[in-house]
């Protein structure tokens, strides 16, 4: 466990007993799937998201990943990559959750990281000035991702330096959460906000330290301010719990239902309407592929020809670079050479990119990171 982790925040020699630095942790929980004794345990909200579910007067929101649509699979005797998207969201609403799926927030993360990093263009490279554009000299390129919120505590703790450089986009579960209480309480679900209890289920623990971070809590602030709430109700967090891959299967074990077993199709809900951008975050490089193909069309002004950008896909191997060609509109059709690199794993990949932007920091105009070893789908 101590070589897979990425921030060394696993202290003790061989034959003694281990623990972990919870000041050094980035919660990747990379240590718990490496773990050959089962020693590490997450925490769980089952129980709890179970007694939610009981109580029909609350309106229970199941927000699933990418990744997890396929990971559920295995948990019930599945192969590895079969792929169950229908049959999760039917045994989600057989549970009794309302559901939403992170495909479609997903989707608004890169209609805001990559209008984020157009304006990064427009500011730097094109010299514009204007209102729209002018907070990003607050934020020079290099770009970084992000939707990895292992990544994020990893430069806040270790890389204080890059933070002006980050995305100041939520990740698409944190916007989920934000959205559900707000435009979808009102539009969709119809009810009082304060009735949504909203379960993230991801392949990811760190997202659970993400959703209890203080400042997590922008429909509550939201809803105060425009006063769809009582002024005096207590703050309440965007996400209230989250589940991982394993929880959600513990909780289908418990009511005996069998994602496998449920109808592989269904009429697509208002909150499960996305573009394929979306689908692909689970993976390295997906980030990447859908922001490219956003700022693509938001500089040269027409569709990528060829929306598979299969050069920035990670796949196996933790650091991937490639130059893009994008004609930019207001030059006149003349080509801007886009400079991306995609980095999976934080133990090395992660080390070594950050090293070549100390040396050369006008290597890379974009990058993703993601923590965890070719990306969510290797989530803890």
């Amino acid at each position: 466990c101590r070589k897979v982790c990425p921030v060394d925040a696993i202290q003790g020699h061989l034959g003694a007993k281990h623990k972990i630095d919870d000041q050094r942790c980035v919660t990747c929980g990379q240590c718990l799937i490496s773990c050959p004794f089962n020693a590490i345990e997450q925490m769980s909200f089952v129980d709890t998201v179970d007694k939610m579910l009981a109580d029909k007067n609350n309106v229970v929101v199941a927000h699933p990943s990418p990744a997890v649509r396929v990971s559920i699979a295995e948990e019930f005797g599945g192969k590895p990559g079969d792929l169950t998207t229908d049959q999760m969201m039917n045994a989600f609403e057989k549970l009794g959750f309302k559901t939403y799926d992170v495909n479609s927030s997903a989707d608004q993360t890169i209609m805001e990281e990559g209008t984020e990093f157009v304006q990064k263009i427009r500011y730097w490279i094109l010299g514009e000035r204007s209102p729209e554009v002018n907070e990003q000299a607050k934020h020079p390129f290099p770009h970084f991702t992000s939707c990895c919120p292992a990544w994020v505590k990893n430069a806040e703790t270790y890389h204080a330096d890059i933070l002006p450089h980050i995305s100041t986009a939520k990740s698409p579960l944190q916007m989920g959460g934000a959205l559900a209480k707000t435009w979808a309480a009102k539009h969709v679900l119809k009810c009082d906000p304060r009735k949504v209890y909203f379960v993230s289920v991801t392949p990811c623990t760190a997202k659970i330290f993400e959703a209890s971070r203080p400042e997590m809590n922008s429909a509550w602030r939201y809803l105060i301010a425009n006063k769809d709430i009582p002024q005096d109700t207590p703050p309440f967090q965007d996400i209230d719990a989250s589940l991982t891959a394993r929880d959600i299967a513990e909780l289908m074990r418990r009511k005996g239902i069998n994602p496998l077993h449920m109808p592989k199709t269904r009429e697509r809900q208002p909150l499960e309407v996305y573009s394929g951008a979306g689908t692909i975050f689970g993976c390295s490089g997906g980030v990447m592929e859908a922001a490219l193909r956003t700022a693509y069309f938001a500089l040269s002004g027409e569709e990528l020809k060829n929306v598979d950008i299969e050069v920035v896909r990670g796949h196996d191997n933790a650091i991937v670079e490639a130059t893009i060609p994008v004609p930019i509109k207001a030059l006149g059709g003349k080509k801007f050479d886009v400079r991306v690199c995609v980095v999976n794993g934080a133990n090395q990949g992660l080390k070594e990119v950050l090293r070549r932007i100390q040396v050369d920091k006008n290597r890379y105009h974009f990058i993703e990171v993601m923590n965890c070893p070719g990306g969510c789908v290797n989530g803890g």
